[in-house]
């Protein structure tokens, strides 16, 4: 591929997020709680917030994942900080087709509180604009369930990990608490 060509791609892969930022932010979305009704916007629940957002799945190996997000959630949420999770069957249809059913599941397996929002895709041409957005600011879309991504207090400075990198990874966490270092900007005076 030229020069030339991996600009190209680069500048058009990075256009979703230039809409994003334009119009609000990564987290100018808006998304239902699981198997809820009212839509929640990302970007006035958790403005300010480090948050890490994740793709789960109920029927898949690394589901126990689970309990340890739950425990990072609970662990920070006083200092700012909220796991949101986004069930999704994109690989290998390892998630329920019920909301409820994941609801229930995630509930009374694993004792979720953290916010768990509709279920979605998170990859391809059928990914939801916020996981397009992800993959235009970190180059990296989900290869699996349990993908994480760490979103700053700024609301645009994103880390991705892996699947495989455990919720109580030393590199997570060490991530984690430095993003909750570094205090939320102060709030624009009303007009």
């Amino acid at each position: 591929m030229t020069t030339r060509r991996r600009l190209l791609f680069a500048l058009f892969l990075s256009l979703p997020l230039a809409v994003a930022v334009a119009k609000g932010g990564l987290l100018d979305r808006t998304y239902r709680p699981l198997a809820g009704k009212a839509p929640v916007n990302l970007q006035k629940a958790y403005a300010g917030k480090v948050l890490l957002v994740v793709n789960t799945a109920s029927k898949c190996g690394f589901t126990p994942q689970f309990e340890g997000l739950e425990a990072l959630h609970a662990m920070y949420k006083d200092k700012g900080f909220a796991v949101l999770g986004f069930p999704s069957g994109d690989f290998m249809a390892q998630e329920f087709t019920d909301e409820k059913q994941i609801r229930e599941f995630c509930t009374l397996t694993y004792g979720v509180k953290f916010p768990m929002f509709e279920k979605v895709h998170v990859k391809g041409n059928e990914a939801t604009p916020f996981y397009k957005d992800l993959l235009a600011t970190t180059g990296e879309a989900p290869k699996w369930n349990f993908h994480k991504y760490l979103v700053a207090r700024d609301g645009r400075t994103v880390t991705s990990f892996g699947t495989r990198t455990a919720p109580d990874d030393k590199a997570l966490v060490a991530a984690i608490e430095a993003a909750l270092a570094t205090p939320a900007a102060p709030a624009k005076p009303a007009r």
